[in-house]
């Protein structure tokens, strides 16, 4: 579960314009619509193709609940590619991302100042740049801790520095102890 790349994800599905099918028969349909077939469906669900057709006519209605998951994470995935496109690039050129975040949080600086980790309940908005940042990253497959890193640097230029109006020497954000981290675009 990563907790960055799902936090990125469900910031995009907020600007979705139709919700995702709920029910397991209408996600299959929408799933061999989109693979366009009921083998490559079944393979990537891990369950058999003759269990793929009868939840398309609908002879099986509930799934067991790791089957569920899968299902839902696949059509999330694949739900309106155009959107989520444009949502992300919309927030990579000039709107930003805000970050909302509880986590410890602290410094690297010179000698003499305060730099002790402590736990700070953040609501941020950052440039676009950062956006994009968090965006490419997400799509070239960048692990948590790299998505991570970007937002930490991202606090440290925006909220800690204010854009270079402070804190000048500041070298490095710790970012960690996670309790709360959501993203709005």
């Amino acid at each position: 579960m990563s907790l960055f790349g799902d936090g990125l994800d469900a910031a995009v599905e907020k600007s979705f314009t139709r919700p995702a099918p709920k029910s397991a028969g209408a996600q299959m349909r929408y799933l061999v619509k989109q693979l366009k077939g009921t083998k490559p469906v079944a393979q990537m669900l891990r369950i058999s193709q003759r269990t793929v057709e009868r939840y398309v006519k609908d002879q099986i209605k509930k799934p067991r609940p790791d089957l569920t998951a899968r299902l839902e994470r696949e059509v999330k995935k694949r739900w309106q590619p155009q959107i989520r496109a444009k949502a992300k690039e919309r927030a990579a050129t000039t709107g930003g991302i805000v970050i909302d975040t509880r986590a410890r949080l602290g410094y690297t600086a010179p000698i003499g100042s305060t730099d002790e980790t402590r736990l700070r309940h953040l609501t941020v908005a950052l440039p676009p740049q950062y956006a994009a940042r968090l965006f490419d990253a997400q799509e070239a497959g960048a692990s948590d801790q790299q998505l991570q890193q970007i937002a930490a640097d991202a606090l440290r230029e925006v909220y800690f520095q204010d854009s270079g109006r402070r804190a000048g020497q500041l070298e490095e954000v710790r970012f960690t102890d996670i309790e709360h981290l959501e993203f709005d675009l």
